[in-house]
C-alpha cells in the first residue's frame, strides 16, 4: 500500500471552508479486492475475536426482526435502528483496531479494541448521533412518499411503476450521500484525533476524487450485506468484520495518515 500521498486537488470541497480535508491518493480500480484480500487474512489471523463482534453485529438486525414478529408492532423498528446507529461506530472501531494491531505487529487483544472505542469518543458519540439523524430523515422522507401516493392506484404492477421508480431514485440518491459521508470517516475518528467535520469533508472529499473505485467498493459492500440478509443475518458473523478490516486497510490506502507506531 502506498504510504505518499500528494496534496489533495483542489475542488469545491477542499476550498469549501467548512474543515480541514486531510490528503488523500487517487486509488486504482483493483484496490477495492486488494482491500478485501488484506481483510480476509487478518479474519484468519484473529478468528475468535472477528466471531465476537461479528455476533454483536448479527445480533442486532435479528432481535428488531424477532421483536417484530412475536408483538406485531413495527414502530419497534424506529427505536431499534436509533440504538444501533449510536453504537454501531464504537463496534466498528473495535475492529478497526484490530486490523491496526496487526499491521504494527502487534497481537489484538479485546480489552485493547474495546478501549479504541473511547479514544475520540465525543467525536464517536457526535458520528453516530449524525447517522441517526440522517436515517430518521429517511425514514421520514419514505412515509412522506408512501403517504402521498393514492392507494387506490396500486392495481398493478404498472400502476406501480411511479411509485417504485420514485422511491428507488430517492433511496439511491440518499444511499449515495450516506457513502459520501460515512466511507472514511470512522477509521479517520480512531486513527487522528480529529473533529466531526473534518473526518466527513475528508470521506467526502476522497470519494469523490475516487469516483470508480469507490463505486466498486459500494457495490462490494452492498453484495455482502445482501448476501448477509439472505443467509438470516448468520452471514454476518463472517462478513461483518470482513468488511470491518478491508474498510481499515482502504482508509490506511487511501487517507494520508499519522503512521502511530507507538500507539497503545
Amino acid at each position: 500500500m502506498s504510504q505518499h500521498f500528494k496534496e489533495t486537488p483542489q475542488n469545491a470541497i477542499t476550498d469549501s471552508g467548512i474543515a480541514r480535508v486531510i490528503p488523500c491518493k487517487e486509488l486504482d480500480v483493483g484496490d477495492p479486492i486488494k482491500w478485501l484480500s488484506l481483510g480476509f487474512q487478518d479474519l484468519l489471523k484473529t478468528p475468535l475475536l472477528s466471531v465476537f463482534y461479528g455476533f454483536l453485529f448479527a445480533v442486532v438486525p435479528w432481535l428488531i426482526s424477532f421483536l417484530v414478529a412475536m408483538t406485531g408492532w413495527h414502530l419497534i423498528i424506529l427505536p431499534s435502528i436509533v440504538c444501533f446507529m449510536l453504537i454501531g461506530p464504537f463496534l466498528a472501531a473495535g475492529l478497526y483496531d484490530i486490523s491496526w494491531e496487526h499491521e504494527k505487529g502487534h497481537k489484538p487483544t479485546l480489552s485493547h479494541s474495546l478501549r479504541a472505542m473511547r479514544r475520540n469518543a465525543v467525536n464517536e458519540w457526535g458520528f453516530g448521533i449524525l447517522l441517526m439523524i440522517l436515517m430518521i430523515f429517511w425514514l421520514r422522507v419514505a412515509s412522506l412518499i408512501h403517504a402521498l401516493y393514492p392507494q387506490h392506484q396500486i392495481e398493478s404492477l404498472e400502476s406501480l411503476m411511479p411509485f417504485l421508480i420514485l422511491g428507488t431514485g430517492v433511496g439511491a440518491l440518499f444511499c449515495i450521500g450516506m457513502f459520501f459521508v460515512t466511507a472514511f470517516t470512522q477509521p479517520i475518528l480512531l486513527e487522528r484525533k480529529v473533529d466531526l467535520a473534518t473526518a466527513v469533508m475528508t470521506s467526502v472529499n476522497a470519494v469523490w476524487v475516487n469516483k470508480v473505485p469507490m463505486f466498486i467498493w459500494a457495490g462490494i459492500i452492498f453484495s455482502l450485506v445482501a448476501i448477509g440478509f439472505v443467509t438470516g443475518f448468520i452471514g454476518f458473523i463472517v462478513l461483518m468484520p470482513l468488511l470491518g478490516y478491508a474498510s481499515w486497510h482502504g482508509y490506511i490506502d487511501t487517507i494520508e495518515t499519522k503512521r502511530e507506531r507507538d500507539y497503545v
